[in-house]
């Protein structure tokens, strides 16, 4: 049974503009440029085909016979001595760290190329996210300095040596203070060396300051429990889970680790179990975890501080002051919350994305009442990833304004860029004699260093990390450092004359005296798995002790302070995160996962209440907070909430690089200290400017225009027919083949996708374009549709009917007159790999072919260019290379340099102009697992190979594997009840299956 809800991936769709119609109707938006191949032929475009051919066969054979004779001879080098661990053409792998996630670093022939998972990680859960995925390109970045600055002028690193034990010396003999200003520092051996360095210089202080601050749950416990931890949460444990704001599987605190717990109560085996969670979702933009939750609720920034007192009043019957809420479908959503959430008591769980310690404070008072302590929030094994408190680095600028700061130094921080107040903050370091920056490049606060001590990418360093208690990863180096660059670490050891001036050496002696001694590894071992995790601590419950009625009133206080004017929400995007990746092209052409919007942020604002405001989409507006504004261009966002603008932190870099300099505009100026914390709660002004950007949006790019491609269905009808919305009952149309049966006795490759497990978090795509060496196009060919991703994540609108049942029907149908009551489902699409394809009929050259295990094939060399197969292909997966992107300069910023070229896979062909590319099914890597298999004699097993996106999901969501093997993964997942096939009328027999999306209203139970 299909559903009976309409879908539109956009407005566009939506209401059938005139251009999404013409669009759709026109699938290149370009002809073919026949007149610039033509020229110098002497023929013209109507030149008949008989002499176009003499000509062009002429032509042909000329460059040709060319080629024969002039190309230029290039000779392959033998090793003299060849290393030991390198054999060509045989990848080596190196267990290491990102961000405290354990890794995997693909090298090949000394070149780091892929990152994959460490399956044993705790953090990522066997998948990664797609910073971690873009961060080998990092490595490449030709816009990094290639070795330490002085003064502004490149110096020897013994110069450079010389300079700062100098002034820190002179600051020592002063009185004044040394200050270490870092990002949070979860590494053992690195604070060791802050230690030692302050042991040295005792006037130093180690500050920590996070972008993007979580000082609000850690002040919060440290009054709740007196524990002042960032506690581990556990999805996995959480049968009820409500939201307020928090974004855990896409940007808070660790959402590769939550999006791997979320996944495992909504997965194939819980729903077999018929077990699923429920999850609610109160914010004000829509997120990707709101995309995903099973009820979401559009409130206004300023009512989330109320909704949490709603909650906490409705559980406990007492009433609190600030406890009311002016939109009645949300009063009436807590209700139920709450009685959910009692139902649920030990196995439920409630977070909020505020940084408020007052809003914390009742989420702590919430959860000690349903017993999570213990259960589903874990404060005896708590997480290190965010340490940073904002009332430090205020008192910092405030001591380096007053003259007391002598010397400071930037480890893995960009405050210049970061702090809200960035001119004040320069103004202040113009007072501080001694300023050093550990960049690798002269980013907005090196710029403002007399000292540029360069430091190693990770990848080119040692090192460890702490990310959560009990667990210890190691960072190991997979290549030289390229430049002449320094390991920060290395230049504190240096300067504070540590007896160990090698990092290496203090790492492992480090190791020797603590996490070793305590696993009973040795240091190969570690080497080896790239990890330590010892036992946890005991898990006990926690009494609240914090005072629910004094976080009352600071709600209710800061709740009137900006109900006014148009409220603001600034927010981490998933692919750009804080911004410190912002020169990375494979993030910034990543489509957000809610917008599908790349290389840029903007002003989302509610269709209905930007209509309102008399502003259209891409209409350029500024918004004004205090003395701070910003133009951005307008997207229309189906389930913002009204009298709200939402805007991406992030962007608006201006010494990021080549690729992220003038992309977008700075948010983080709207943030400001409210009660101790950095907040981004803030009202603003909204005026049009007159101007129109059409942002690079790719939402309609590929369009099933209308054709229904989504079955879901609700956990209830699942429990009571698990066929449901599938269509894999009732009786079946006959079918009529053009094509003759043929026996697949070897392998059959295919591959199914559970709808329930994917986010749309757009890690497989990144993961994708790494290892097929897909091209970066850009900001202007993608606004062209030419984007050239072989997998897209399509996102699916759909208004939420079912509400109807849980409200009163006059407000569900003033929510949906607004756009706020809008629901959405994420589907991954990829070439199908059809039985009976219908691109390869009418391929002129027989440049696209079926294989005999069930792949379509792509011959590059053969392909002309007609695009035939993808106006054939009903999916629309297919991608036309329209410029040669690794050798036109006007993709210089992307890919198109020898060294940036230096991370593409030598296994898959890099292709040229005029060409049909679409997904492998990463072919080399079948290749390679097959060969594997033949050298150790055996047959391959189910898990052997894994896919590029199969590899890096963090919730399991695509599962690749041999259909012949009744026994494998792939096999027992396509016999589901949930399985269909998109577009599985049309009898071109895909070889992708997808699982219907379940979604749990818990309306059974109202």
């Amino acid at each position: 049974m299909e559903s009976t809800k309409k879908y539109w991936k956009g407005l566009e769709e939506l209401q059938k503009t005139p251009e999404f119609v013409e669009n759709n109707k026109n699938e290149f938006s370009e002809p073919l440029p026949i007149e610039e191949v033509l020229e110098g032929t002497g023929l013209a475009a109507a030149t008949p085909r008989r002499d176009f051919l003499k000509a062009m066969g002429f032509g042909l054979g000329a460059v040709t016979l060319a080629a024969c004779s002039e190309a230029p001879v290039r000779k392959a080098v033998p090793y003299l001595i060849k290393p030991e661990d390198v054999t060509p053409g045989i990848p080596n792998y190196y267990a290491s760290s990102y961000k405290g996630a354990g890794i995997l670093v693909k090298t090949r022939e000394g070149r780091p190329i892929k990152i994959e998972p460490n399956p044993s990680c705790p953090i990522n859960g066997g998948g990664l996210d797609a910073q971690a995925q873009a961060s080998v390109l990092d490595l490449y970045d030709v816009s990094k300095l290639k070795g330490p600055l002085l003064s502004g002028s490149e110096a020897s690193w013994a110069d450079v040596d010389s300079f700062v034990k100098g002034e820190l010396n002179k600051v020592q003999a002063s009185g004044k203070a040394i200050a270490i200003v870092s990002s949070t520092v979860n590494s053992p051996s690195a604070k060791a060396v802050i230690a030692d360095f302050i042991t040295q210089y005792p006037a130093t202080k180690h500050v920590t300051v996070d972008p993007v601050s979580y000082t609000g749950i850690i002040k919060a416990n440290e009054a709740s429990f007196g524990k002042a931890v960032l506690p581990q949460y556990h999805f996995e444990k959480a049968q009820v889970i409500v939201s307020f704001g928090a974004d855990f599987l896409g940007t808070w605190i660790s959402p590769t680790q939550f999006s791997k717990q979320y996944a495992s109560n909504r997965d194939i085996k819980s729903l077999e179990a018929k077990r699923m969670s429920r999850h609610i979702q109160f914010e004000s933009g829509m997120s990707t975890t709101g995309t995903n939750a099973d009820s979401r609720i559009a409130i206004k920034v300023s009512e989330e501080g109320a909704a949490v007192l709603s909650l906490y009043a409705a559980l406990t019957g007492a009433a609190v002051q600030g406890a009311t809420l002016s939109n009645a479908g949300a009063a009436s959503a807590i209700k139920l919350a709450a009685k959910e959430l009692l139902n649920a008591k030990g196995a439920a769980l409630v977070v909020s994305g505020s940084n408020d310690i007052a809003t914390q404070t009742v989420v702590n008072a919430i959860n000690a009442l349903l017993g999570a302590y213990g259960t589903t929030i874990d404060l005896d094994n708590p997480s290190y990833q965010y340490t940073g408190l904002d009332a430090d680095f205020n008192a910092l600028v405030a001591d380096m304004n007053a003259g007391k700061v002598g010397a400071v130094f930037f480890l893995d921080s960009n405050p210049v860029f970061t702090y809200p107040k960035s001119a004040d903050l320069v103004n202040a370091l113009g007072k501080v004699a001694l300023k050093v920056s550990f960049a690798d490049r002269q980013d907005e606060t090196a710029a403002v260093c007399n000292v540029v001590a360069t430091n190693h990418n990770y990848l080119e360093s040692w090192g460890d990390a702490n990310p959560v208690e009990g667990y210890y990863t190691l960072v190991q180096p997979t290549i030289n450092p390229i430049y002449n660059t320094r390991q920060a670490e290395e230049s504190l050891l240096v300067w504070s004359n540590n007896p160990v001036q090698e990092y290496y050496t203090y790492v492992k002696n480090n190791w020797a005296k603590t996490a070793l001694v305590a696993s009973g590894k040795t240091w190969d071992d570690v080497l080896q798995t790239g990890s330590v995790q010892l036992a946890a601590k005991p898990v006990v419950a926690y009494t609240f002790a914090g005072n629910v009625n004094a976080a009352a009133a600071s709600i209710a206080q800061a709740s009137k302070a900006i109900a006014k004017d148009v409220e603001l929400q600034v927010y981490e995007s998933v692919a750009i995160g804080n911004g410190a990746q912002a020169n990375n092209p494979l993030l910034q052409e990543l489509p957000d996962p809610v917008s599908k919007v790349t290389w840029d942020n903007y002003a989302a604002l509610n269709p209905k209440y930007a209509e309102s405001l008399g502003i259209n989409q891409f209409d350029i507006v500024t918004l004004k907070g205090g003395d701070y504004a910003i133009d951005l261009p307008v997207l229309y966002q189906p389930g913002q909430a009204h009298g709200t603008v939402s805007v991406a932190l992030g962007y608006g870099r201006v010494k990021a690089g080549k690729v992220g300099d003038a992309v977008g505009k700075n948010a983080y100026p709207f943030l400001s200290y409210i009660n101790g914390t950095l907040q981004g709660v803030n009202s603003v002004s909204i005026t049009k400017t007159g101007g129109f950007e059409e942002l690079a949006q790719t939402q309609t790019h590929h369009s099933f225009e209308g054709r229904n491609v989504i079955r879901e269905a609700t956990f209830a009808e699942y429990k009571h027919d698990a066929t449901h919305g599938s269509g894999n009952h009732g009786a079946k149309h006959k079918t009529y083949d053009l094509w003759n049966k043929y026996d697949q006795p070897g392998h059959n490759w295919v591959m199914a996708i559970d709808l329930n497990a994917c986010t749309g978090c757009g890690a497989c795509i990144v993961a994708c374009n790494v290892e097929n060496n897909v091209p970066v196009v850009g900001k202007d060919e993608v606004r062209r549709r030419r984007e050239m991703h072989w997998l897209r994540i399509d996102r699916y609108y759909t208004f939420n009917e079912e509400g109807k049942k849980v409200t009163e029907e006059k407000e569900i149908e003033a929510i949906e007159g607004t756009m706020e009551n809008v629901s959405v489902v994420h589907q991954p699409m990829l070439c199908q790999h059809c039985e009976h394809a219908p691109c390869e009929t009418v391929c002129p050259v027989l440049a696209t072919v079926h294989s005999s295990e069930g792949l379509n094939h792509m011959a590059y060399n053969r392909c002309v260019g007609t695009r035939y197969c993808a106006n054939n292909c009903p999916y629309k997966v297919r991608r036309f290379n329209w410029f040669n992107y690794w050798n036109d300069s006007r993709f210089d910023n992307y890919l198109n340099n020898e060294f940036t070229q230096l991370v593409l896979n030598p296994d898959v062909t890099t292709r040229f102009r005029g060409v049909m590319e679409k997904c492998s099914m990463c072919i080399q890597r079948i290749q390679a697992g097959k060969l594997e298999a033949k050298i150790a004699k055996r047959e391959i097993k189910d898990g052997d190979i894994k896919v590029a996106c199969q590899q890096t999901c963090p919730t399991n969501a695509i599962i690749f594997g041999d259909a012949n093997d009744p026994n494998s993964e792939v096999s027992k997942a396509l016999k589901n009840e949930r399985t269909y096939y998109v577009l599985e009328e049309l009898n071109v027999q895909p070889g992708v299956g997808y699982m219907t999306k379940i979604t749990n209203t818990g309306l059974q139970e109202a």
